[in-house]
């Protein structure tokens, strides 16, 4: 039997997305329920896939899109591109998941010097060449790769001969010689005449939307949103209607609620006499959708878009992104799709549509990515801050962000990925700067309105946009920016407020967030849902009274390296490090018993209730050392010894590979008078924690161990002083030892070392690197390509290895509870707050994830999302 490759708006539904794209399968439902769409079919995406296989259209493809075009001029009772009364179609992609913007769209196929004679006959000429000239510009930049500045050019040329500013004032005979100039571009361009032949233009234009699955863009898109590549685009072909056809006629978007924030009521903008290019593009201004019952002509018009966008809201029970047009006063709906939304109001929305009864807190929970979540949790400006305003532009996309200034989409991802902060400032974004918008901080373009595409992918992104700030006098060329008499140059820092579009100069103060209200609401529905624990890595109190805010069940990870830094601090445990003998180290060690026994007290207090788990020292020695000539000789002035003295310990600490060398355990091992110290500090904070009312659970936990004996060892340690410190308190304290897991050798002989361990914390980021043989301070410089070229799917140090390093987390769950089946397991690794590693904990059967403070509110919520999908594990 034939594979079918097509589908007319009628056969499909909503339920066939992976096959008929999210658009297609849209428009089938919106078809089947009465609403007005114009008629049209769609290309699958099997077929899509098929085409980029073979580099060619698939057997029966062609014949079935002829069979399709056929009905439709049966139909409608118009010939593709006729000489009277011409059928024209639009030809857009669509994929299973939303990609705005990302792939291609051909508008006004059928179109040539005889149909346009036609097409002018059912309205005027200026209408029929406008369309004309538009379609040769699409084609000749989507299906021949011809550069769309050219065409733009030549259009401001004849704009300024002309004596015109707008487009649209535009009359039909300076656009008869666009035509002509457009069509001797592409044949000087291309090598060939604009193709005449209607079906050879949709032949073209389908295969160009195919193939623009795999352009820049959209491969630059599904990386950032973690997008597969073999899904495919469908292609929907849909009888054209025109916004551009007199003052009765418009286009526009609308949403059902406002993307940025979540309010309800109809949030978009139209523009009269228009094609749908014309808004998004930003090249007009568009206008408010508030204002289209005030335009003469369109009162009834507005009233109708108000009852479809309810009436699909309530039916997809989610904010819908809604595409229109309206001919000579008739409405047309040319698309839906879920909107687009904001952090902000992603939670907002979720929340009301439990409130209006038409999700469940489960379907809310669901419906929050981490992502957006994780726009919440960043700073934003101080509102005590007087700032230094330059403009105000749209509030296109909330929160803050500051960089400097730069203007090229290239140069903002190459400075973006390395580490610097910068603001792309465009006079309006293409998808052709969709890579820069992501390695940027933020947006700023002097074009373009809310349902711009800058405003539509910021959003998208969390990433901070201020759109159609008019003030700005923007040249490429110079680099510079000028606004109200000041001027800016490439490299000066700004500060953009997506929530209030103002932009200002230098850098402005941020605070920090605040997790309540909705969001609070979110979190609660999914703390009832997830059976993974969350916990938070902290090293101070400060810290974790942050964690705990967020919600944090305990401290994961405390870090006692971190309390060494500072000056005092570190002076103490440098003396350690220079001692000669066990005895001079105590002495050195004294110090820092009474600072890391404070250091325990705050967290203590600040856990009050919940369990900490302390890492005992960890970095090799040398970490603390300095390594100049100069730094040497101030630190042996410092703790008086000879220089020499100082240099020959140093000397002795050098290691060819320290981060596999004298460190962890082995630290403790060689030099117990360190552990001891900070045991001492731990149960010592303890027991006044406790005499203060405090509910202390210590956990104590020694690192990289490879065999059991090291633990064996260190826990007598452990075990020896805090027997003391109850003796000389007369306190008792319930505390467990266990160890990190971050070595292959220690995940396969889990079960021995569980004999000596009451709890596992798998330490991913070492585990990583010794099971991969990478260091992640030096693998960043390839491992971008790795990525990129696919020979790793993702950074193994920012989503974990499944099959590699989570096979060895499998083996040590399994091997671990097989001989203590109390065994309680945790991560503890930067993975702990990566929603992807987080469902995998949830199926390796961990008992909680451990990540920075500010990302426990996403680890919440992912580990929900994983109880969601994964229900039995």
């Amino acid at each position: 039997m034939a594979t079918k490759w097509t589908y007319g708006f009628a056969d499909g539904s909503a339920k066939s997305v992976e096959l008929l794209g999210g658009k297609g399968a849209n428009l089938a439902e919106m078809t089947s329920t009465g609403l007005p769409v114009p008629p049209g079919f769609v290309i699958t995406t099997e077929a899509s896939n098929a085409y980029l296989d073979a580099g060619e259209l698939p057997p029966g493809l062609w014949q079935q899109v002829l069979d399709q075009v056929a009905r439709l001029e049966e139909e409608r009772g118009q010939k593709l591109g006729g000489a009277s009364n011409p059928l024209l179609v639009s030809v857009r992609s669509g994929a299973a998941i939303s990609m705005p913007g990302m792939m291609d769209t051909i508008l006004n196929l059928g179109l040539n010097d005889e149909s346009v004679a036609g097409l002018a006959e059912l309205a005027d000429e200026r209408f029929a060449w406008d369309c004309y000239r538009r379609l040769i510009q699409m084609f000749a930049n989507v299906v021949l790769s011809i550069d769309g500045e050219i065409f733009e050019d030549e259009l401001d040329a004849e704009k300024r001969r002309a004596g015109i500013i707008n487009d649209q004032d535009l009359p039909a005979e300076s656009l008869m010689k666009l035509v002509d100039s457009f069509k001797a571009t592409v044949k000087e361009q291309s090598g060939a005449e604009f193709s005449q032949d209607p079906l050879e233009q949709l032949k073209l234009a389908i295969i160009a939307v195919f193939a623009s699955w795999n352009n820049r863009r959209a491969i630059h898109y599904r990386q950032q949103n973690n997008i597969p590549d073999d899904l495919g685009t469908a292609v929907s072909v849909q009888t054209m209607v025109f916004g551009n056809m007199g003052e009765t006629s418009a286009t526009g978007v609308a949403f059902t609620r406002n993307p940025s924030t979540g309010a309800p009521g109809l949030f978009g903008e139209f523009l009269t006499n228009a094609q749908g290019e014309d808004v998004v593009a930003g090249v007009r201004t568009p206008l408010e959708i508030d204002h289209l019952a005030d335009t003469a002509g369109f009162e009834v018009v507005s009233r109708r878009l108000h009852d479809i966008a309810n009436q699909l809201e309530h039916h997809y029970r989610d904010m819908q992104d809604i595409e229109f047009t309206v001919q000579r006063g008739e409405l047309f709906v040319l698309q839906t799709r879920t909107g687009k939304r904001t952090g902000q109001a992603a939670v907002r929305i979720a929340c009301d549509l439990v409130d209006s009864g038409l999700i469940q807190p489960a379907d809310a929970v669901k419906r929050l990515e981490p992502e957006q979540l994780d726009q919440l949790l960043h700073p934003m400006i101080d509102p005590e801050f007087e700032p230094d305003i330059l403009t105000t532009g749209l509030p296109a996309s909330p929160g803050a962000a500051a960089g400097e200034i730069v203007f090229d989409a290239d140069e903002a991802k190459r400075r973006g990925d390395a580490g610097d902060a910068v603001i792309l400032v465009r006079r309006e974004t293409s998808p052709d700067d969709f890579h820069g918008m992501v390695s940027a901080q933020g947006v700023l373009t002097a074009r373009g309105g809310m349902t711009s595409h800058a405003a539509v992918v910021a959003r998208g992104m969390g990433k901070p946009c201020v759109a159609g700030a008019g003030e700005l006098e923007i040249s490429h060329a110079d680099k510079t920016i000028t606004v109200n008499g000041r001027v800016l140059t490439a490299g000066e820092v700004i500060t953009i407020d997506g929530a209030t579009g103002r932009v200002i100069d230098g850098a402005a103060p941020m605070v920090e967030p605040q997790v309540g209200g909705d969001v609070a609401r979110i979190l609660s529905w999914a703390d009832d849902i997830r059976r993974l624990g969350v916990r938070a890595n902290a090293d101070t109190g400060h810290d974790a009274e942050v964690a705990r805010e967020f919600g944090a069940q305990g401290i994961g990870l405390c870090r006692t390296e971190h309390m060494f830094f500072g000056d005092e601090r570190l002076e103490a445990i440098r003396r350690m490090i220079l001692a000669q003998d066990s005895t001079e180290r105590r002495a050195a060690l004294e110090p820092l018993l009474e600072m890391q026994r404070q250091d325990f007290v705050e967290i203590f207090r600040a856990m009050d209730g919940l369990p900490v788990t302390i890492r005992t020292l960890d970095p090799p020695l040398h970490e603390f050392l300095p390594h100049t000539d100069e730094e040497l000789q101030e630190i042996a002035t410092d703790l008086g010894v000879d220089v020499d003295v100082a240099r020959n310990r140093v000397a002795a600490l050098v290691e060819t590979n320290p981060m596999l060398g004298h460190r962890g355990c082995r630290l403790g091992i060689s030099f117990p008078e360190i552990t001891e110290m900070q045991t001492r500090a731990i149960f010592e904070a303890a027991v006044q924690a406790q005499n203060e009312g405090v509910a202390v659970t210590p956990e104590v936990m020694i690192p990289l161990v490879a065999d059991v004996n090291e633990l064996r060892l260190q826990r007598e340690t452990v075990d020896r002083i805090a027997s003391s410190v109850f003796d000389e308190t007369g306190a008792t304290i319930d505390y467990h030892v266990g160890t990190m897991i971050e070595l292959p050798r220690a995940a396969l002989v889990a079960d021995q070392i569980a004999a000596q361990a009451e709890f596992f914390s798998f330490g991913t980021n070492d585990l990583t690197q010794t099971t991969y043989g990478l260091s992640r301070d030096d693998s960043g410089r390839f491992l971008p390509m790795y990525v990129e070229r696919k020979i790793y799917p993702v950074d193994p140090f920012v989503t974990i290895d499944r099959d590699g390093v989570g096979a060895l987390v499998e083996i040590a769950v399994e091997r671990g509870r097989g001989a203590r089946p109390e065994l309680k397991l945790g991560i503890c690794g930067e993975h702990g707050g990566d929603p992807d590693s987080v469902e995998f904990c949830h199926l390796a059967g961990l008992d909680y994830v451990s990540c920075s403070p500010y990302r426990v509110p996403v680890a919440r919520l992912a580990a929900a999302h994983a109880a969601l999908a994964f229900p039995d594990s």
